[in-house]
């Protein structure tokens, strides 16, 4: 949803239902940097996790039926008596679980009635709320596993589940900490405020748009100027703001009309700006929620999540980068306009921008601080710079810092609600044993043959993610697929990129591709014929992922001399297959040669450490590649000088 009190409540008229909401969405912000900060031990309070993560949902719940209406896609204007009920009762069932959890949770097994009325009234507005925020695929799918669990026991083999009745179910998914009250949920009201409380300072002091202007300062004189902003700035937007819609929208209104003015169609200049900005989520350092969730989920720093994730990243952002460029040439785009360039002089004057990430990047690699307060120092140091500096005349006031405040609560809504239906499935998971069994197939599966295993689970990623926000992707995946890929022995990091690559890609791979689509929109283009040209764009997303998984090397494990050489010749060949998806490098390429400069460049992709005798097949592409270029050189240079010395008789 869109971020800060005019886009949330600006259009409530009732002065008390904004205020109420304004208040509850502040309060999420102040109890999340007040965890962040300890303040339960200053006041020498004893709080489960699952106690706080239950109050903070008892002001998310209310605050969902107070911001988005029955019917999605209509302008709240007001707030209807059964909404306040319904935020009234989500608010008391989840304020009584906060205060009696202690209590609750020692008798779970017992099933308490009042254990049992609390969790049923949460979990029913929970789906509700989930289905007003995210749409139907989402809700559909956690009824679909509360189904299972309650009657899977009637299938037969290894399609069974164990025995469950309603109380027991309804008690441990409210109650248990693998339940709503876990660690999704327990990311999202933590880490996320966190993280999008930085993003919210930054964009009220300016930062988003000195990003903006300097994607275009410094991308802008080149040819393919406006793609190649849209992929910088998307890279940058889209790592803070987790979400590929949201950085489709927010860039993309700025991007799309220029790429379009420079000779490129509508929908392929709504597939590069959904490329470019789905592609964010996994953009060090922040890479939205998904990479919170990952360390979480393996219990690891989320510096090593985020070294793992590095080289990838950069990768798919050179594929973009260079296939921007080509088919500009190919193309020849005109750059942008001058006057739509802004001056240097005044962009510059915003370079303090960048210092908010380096405390942020310092906190977590030097200092090895939880990334929410790692984020509420580079918040800090947004506001404290903003206030010196300021950027184009604007400095942050007190209102602008409320309603940051309460902008990042009611940007974690969506999230909040997606956690929770992921703790649902993940409960589900766990009480019916499907996790397991699911695991004990695909493994079986992969036991004789991984590629296969690999080309199964990115089925099931793509499919599963079709519909879903990223971070609902991941959990979902990282639950059913990664463990299996686990077992066969891929790395327990390499496994979770795997799903979070597949299931990000759903974003752009039709027939359900919303961020493909809400580009098309934006460009006044045919949906589906962006999203297939997403695809295309984005073609580097759907390989580095095996890759990696046949070659840890690619995520920084190993020996140095082998991770030095697989980057070196990963780069090589994503210029090659660049080359021969824009069809141009000197010149324009016929399909044959294409078809040439793809396969040899997926040669030198391969790493050499992949299996026996992959170092071959890597050397091999890079000698065939260095072939291609030279030759390539030399035949456009002699055409080049061939036509100096014979003019066309066509110009005489």
């Amino acid at each position: 949803m869109a971020l800060g009190e005019g886009s949330a409540v600006g259009g409530i008229e009732s002065p008390a239902a904004r205020a109420v909401a304004l208040a509850l969405a502040a309060a999420l912000t102040i109890g999340s940097v007040g965890w962040a900060l300890d303040a339960q031990m200053w006041l020498d309070l004893i709080i489960y996790p699952a106690q706080y993560f239950a109050g903070m949902l008892a002001l998310a719940l209310p605050l969902v039926y107070i911001v988005f209406p029955a019917r999605r896609g209509r302008e709240r204007r007001r707030v209807p008596w059964y909404d306040w009920a319904c935020a009234l009762a989500g608010f008391v069932a989840l304020a009584y679980i906060t205060w009696e959890y202690q209590r609750l949770v020692d008798l779970v097994l017992l099933r308490p009635p009042d254990a049992v009325i609390a969790g049923a009234i949460v979990l029913a507005l929970s789906l509700e709320g989930l289905r007003r925020s995210t749409g139907n695929t989402l809700p559909i799918t956690a009824l679909a596993f509360v189904a299972y669990a309650l009657l899977g026991d009637a299938l037969p083999g290894r399609a069974g589940a164990r025995p469950t009745d309603v109380e027991k179910l309804v008690a441990y998914l409210s109650l248990d900490v693998n339940g709503i009250l876990g660690l999704p949920l327990g990311v999202a009201v933590t880490i996320v405020i966190a993280f999008l409380f930085f993003g919210q300072l930054l964009a009220a002091s300016g930062g988003s748009q000195f990003f903006t202007e300097i994607a275009m300062l410094t991308m802008g004189r080149f040819r393919g100027g406006p793609a190649k902003i849209a992929v910088v700035g998307s890279g940058l937007f889209g790592s803070i703001s987790g979400s590929a819609v949201a950085n489709v929208v927010a860039t993309g209104v700025v991007t799309i009309p220029m790429i379009k003015r420079s000779g490129y169609p509508a929908h392929r200049a709504g597939a590069i700006e959904a490329a470019a900005s789905t592609g964010g989520q996994m953009m060090p350092p922040v890479m939205g929620a998904s990479a919170f969730l990952m360390a979480e989920f393996l219990q690891i720093s989320y510096a090593e999540v985020v070294l793992a994730a590095l080289v990838p990243a950069l990768l798919y952002y050179v594929a973009l980068f260079l296939q921007a460029d080509l088919e500009a040439a190919r193309r020849g785009a005109a750059r942008v306009a001058g006057s739509e360039i802004p001056p240097a002089a005044g962009v510059l004057r915003g370079l303090h921008f960048l210092l908010p990430f380096v405390v942020l990047v310092v906190a977590l690699f030097s200092f090895n601080q939880p990334p929410q307060l790692a984020a509420l120092l580079a918040a800090a140091a947004v506001l404290l710079l903003a206030l010196a500096f300021g950027y184009h005349g604007r400095r942050p006031g007190l209102g602008q810092l409320l309603q940051a405040i309460s902008g990042a609560g009611f940007a974690v809504l969506d999230i909040v609600m997606v956690c929770v239906a992921a703790g649902i499935v993940i409960g589900v998971l766990g009480i019916s044993g499907l996790g397991f069994n699911l695991t004990l197939v695909l493994v079986q599966i992969g036991q004789g043959n991984l590629l296969l295993l690999l080309l199964l689970a990115a089925i099931v990623c793509i499919v599963l993610g079709m519909g879903l926000p990223t971070v609902g992707v991941y959990v979902l995946l990282a639950a059913l697929v990664a463990p299996a890929l686990v077992e066969v022995g891929v790395t327990a990091i390499g496994a979770h990129l795997y799903v979070l690559y597949f299931g990000m890609m759903s974003m752009i791979t039709p027939p359900v591709a919303i961020a493909a689509f809400a580009a098309a929109g934006l460009a006044g283009a045919n949906p589906m014929r962006t999203g297939f040209s997403a695809v295309q764009f984005a073609w580097i997303a759907y390989v580095v992922p095996v890759l990696f998984v046949l070659s840890p090397e690619l995520l920084l494990i190993g020996a140095a001399g082998d991770i030095v050489r697989v980057l070196v010749t990963a780069v090589i060949g994503v210029w090659l297959v660049s080359i021969g998806a824009a069809g141009y490098f000197m010149r324009p390429i016929g399909p044959l040669l294409r078809v040439v400069f793809v396969g040899t460049g997926l040669a030198a992709l391969l790493p050499g450490t992949a299996f026996d005798g992959a170092v071959f097949v890597e050397l091999a592409g890079v000698v065939l590649g260095a072939l291609l270029i030279g030759l390539e050189w030399v035949v456009s240079r002699n055409r080049g000088q061939a036509a100096v010395v014979n003019p066309s008789e066509d110009g005489r």
